[in-house]
């Protein structure tokens, strides 16, 4: 039976186990979308992951969606990262970025330019910015022309990720950004060639993955979905038939991997595992729901078939979360308050498990 220890290949690396550290934002980036040394000494620490996924990386300003969130899209920010991808390898690790395009999920008080998305539709709720969290504005919808734009920014910050030293990227498929947007029912609208039948709707994503594998081959390229998710009011028809005509054509491309979160049901999510050939990481547990993924519902997903499992929250308070998980120790909790306040307090000084004689 696979366990979470098992080595895997993933695309050109040679993972030593099956534990990813699933993207999260932390929101301390310096001024300018900047990594820091903090943030290399954040990712180091959690170097034993089999891979680490980093917070989502706007490719672009308009695609920023929070104050605090680093960038891939200057030259200034792809030499800082490589402070962060050098700790990472140096420790023994292997990191890939997340290329995350907020649409309508961001404000111009954050990027001083209206959001953008499929429909001038908003999001449903409130949206962080430097002056506190701000009701979503309405985005603007994007003419027929822009669109390749945007889903060639993805590419463009792959290029930029494997210039800074990352080992590939995930595009952010998921939880209502983009590519979501562009994926769901009521978020787009549009009558054109991205909208209506779920052949159009898909096809944003597509063009997406296409564009980066193009920009650095496929073993570097994966991307996250939430089936049927419903983050910031996101909707999706016709769940199953939408996912299946999505990762039947992404199949093509022989991609690194597919992040699956567990936003259907398990008999859905099940059988896009067997709709897709590659790679398959599924996170087993709602983010940000009630509950942590644990040891039990890391093998329960290998049963089922998963060939890698990420770890979220569990992440943040247990750096050494990989030894703790093989040796059966107790996970320390993390602290909420501290997600997102910046700083390192809640960030790089939650210690590995002390031993007591």
């Amino acid at each position: 039976m696979t366990t979470l220890f098992d080595r895997h290949r993933l695309g050109g690396l040679e993972l030593p186990n099956r534990i990813v550290m699933a993207p999260m934002s932390r929101v301390r980036a310096a001024a300018g979308g900047l990594a820091t040394p903090s943030m290399a000494a954040y990712y180091a620490q959690r170097a034993t992951a089999g891979l680490i996924v980093t917070e989502g990386v706007q490719p672009n300003l308009v695609g920023q969606s929070n104050p605090g969130t680093p960038g891939l899209h200057t030259d200034e920010q792809v030499a800082s990262w490589q402070s962060v991808t050098d700790a990472v390898h140096t420790n023994g690790g292997r990191v890939f970025a997340q290329v995350m395009h907020g649409g309508r999920v961001s404000h111009p008080d954050t990027t001083g330019l209206q959001p953008v998305g499929p429909s001038a539709i908003a999001a449903v709720g409130e949206v962080f910015t430097p002056t506190g969290p701000q009701p979503a504005p309405v985005p603007r919808a994007l003419e027929l022309s822009e669109v390749p734009e945007q889903a060639r920014s993805y590419a463009d910050a792959a290029r930029r990720a494997v210039d800074a030293g990352f080992d590939g990227v995930e595009l952010h498929g998921a939880n209502g950004y983009l590519i979501s947007q562009f994926l769901s029912s009521n978020a787009n609208l549009r009558t054109d060639s991205y909208g209506g039948p779920i052949a159009h709707r898909i096809r944003f994503a597509v063009e997406a993955v296409a564009a980066t594998v193009d920009a650095v081959g496929a073993a570097r390229t994966a991307i996250r979905l939430s089936p049927g998710g419903t983050f910031w009011g996101i909707e999706e028809k016709e769940v199953p038939e939408l996912s299946g005509a999505l990762l039947t054509e992404l199949a093509r491309f022989d991609l690194a991997y597919v992040h699956l979160t567990a936003t259907a049901a398990e008999e859905v999510l099940v059988g896009l595992r067997r709709a897709w050939p590659g790679s398959l990481v599924v996170n087993p547990v709602m983010p940000m729901g009630p509950k942590q993924t644990d040891r039990a519902a890391a093998d329960h997903w290998l049963g089922l078939g998963a060939d890698l499992i990420s770890f979220g929250r569990a992440f943040l308070a247990n750096p050494d979360l990989v030894e703790r998980l093989r040796t059966g120790l107790p996970l320390a909790p993390a602290d909420p308050d501290t997600f997102y306040q910046g700083g390192d307090t809640g960030y790089l000084t939650y210690p590995a498990y002390q031993h007591t004689a």
